[in-house]
């Protein structure tokens, strides 16, 4: 495989953002996804391909900490604007997150262009996805659109960096780790020092009250080991050693899930309440971060049949995952919800069906049900 990087290579999603900002000015564009996706790459790409110009700050310089800061910016792109005319410019704020109070300074500054008809448009990014959604939901409800860049899919890393679907199953899609495929080792401790542990402790506790941390980060230890399978909240508690209750694990479980590092997918139902009330099945939103945690070799992990197939199942729930997560899944199915029990399940009797009197008799109105409790062949919608 090719580890030096395809660097003209673009993500379909710099396509819908190139053409939004192609657009008159209607709303702001935030550019969301997990730490190193490529956000500030895929941006920068859109960028050098408009005709209008740009201003591209960031605000993870030191010395950056307050709103006046924030302000002087966007004078920087109402300056350029105005010397454009109607074609206008775009401002570009990259980890916008770590100014204090920065969502109601960016409403109060939109507004304003909106009232003056300023022709700026703005594109927001940031690497903790939970502090922006936060910022985002509280003071900038309806003036912003999302583009949702997820982890990279088998068929991106191939065309980036000629990755094999072995070497995908076990690297799995995280660009800036591509070239350090190589020395396993140095990619292994790359992942938990640079990636999971920065996601943990700078995204995810610093997003919210946690008072668990450590607990936090074990139910991401067991998530990763146990990605693909079903384990419910009192199994968790029995191989988790810290104290806590079902409801912490839920809630610790929705964080690692906004920070696209693991989930834990919902049986599919027709009702809600039994959807809701079913255990979860972990899934990690990358392989990487299942084969980085368990320590494994890719050779040890390809002779490892059980761990293998595993990786293999928690590769297609990460796919589906994702593209649920970006708008990408198919209508009408439930892409981010656990599979039914298959239908090769053994059969129990229909309680309905021997009340009233058919028995086990073989015909067209058959007593049996599957374990999923759909009947077959009788034709009543459920057995109860």
């Amino acid at each position: 495989m090719s580890t030096a990087g395809n660097l003209a290579f673009e993500r379909q999603q710099a396509g819908t953002l190139a053409a939004r900002l192609s657009e008159p000015r209607r709303f702001l564009q935030v550019v969301a996804g997990a730490r190193q996706v490529g956000k500030t790459t895929l941006v920068g790409q859109v960028l050098s391909c408009l005709d209008i110009p740009s201003v591209f700050v960031s605000a993870d310089d030191p010395t950056v900490g307050d709103t006046a800061w924030l302000a002087a910016q966007w004078e920087r792109g109402r300056l350029a604007a105005a010397d454009t005319g109607k074609a206008g410019a775009v401002l570009v704020l990259d980890e916008v997150q770590k100014i204090p109070r920065w969502s109601e300074t960016v409403k109060r500054l939109w507004d304003e262009d909106s009232r003056a008809r300023r022709p700026l448009k703005v594109v927001l990014l940031g690497s903790a996805p939970l502090l922006m959604q936060q910022g985002l939901t509280e003071s900038l409800a309806g003036r912003f659109e999302v583009v949702h860049l997820p982890h990279w899919s088998f068929a991106e890393m191939r065309a980036a960096f000629g990755f094999s679907l072995e070497e995908y199953l076990y690297f799995g899609g995280y660009p800036g780790a591509a070239p350090l495929i190589k020395d396993p080792q140095r990619w292994r401790r790359y992942l938990l020092d640079a990636l999971i542990e920065t996601t943990i402790s700078r995204d995810v506790l610093l997003m919210t009250r946690v008072d668990k941390p450590a607990l936090l980060r074990r139910l991401f230890e067991l998530g990763c080991r146990y990605s693909g399978q079903v384990l419910s909240y009192t199994k968790m508690l029995g191989q988790l050693q810290d104290a806590g209750n079902a409801t912490t694990l839920a809630h610790y479980l929705e964080l690692l899930g906004g920070a696209g590092m693991l989930t834990g997918l919902q049986k599919y139902a027709g009702k809600a309440v039994r959807q809701r009330g079913s255990s979860p099945k972990l899934q990690v939103m990358n392989t990487a971060l299942m084969t980085a945690q368990s320590g494994l070799s890719p050779d040890e992990a390809r002779a490892d049949r059980e761990f293998r197939g595993r990786l293999v199942e928690s590769a297609v729930g990460a796919h589906l995952a994702n593209a649920a997560s970006s708008g990408r899944g198919s209508r009408g199915a439930p892409a981010a919800s656990q599979c039914v029990t298959p239908a090769s399940s053994p059969p129990r009797r229909c309680r309905r069906s021997a009340r009233a009197g058919t028995g086990s008799r073989s015909g067209s109105r058959s007593t049996w049900c599957d374990r999923r409790g759909w009947r077959r062949p009788c034709g009543r919608p459920r057995c109860r």
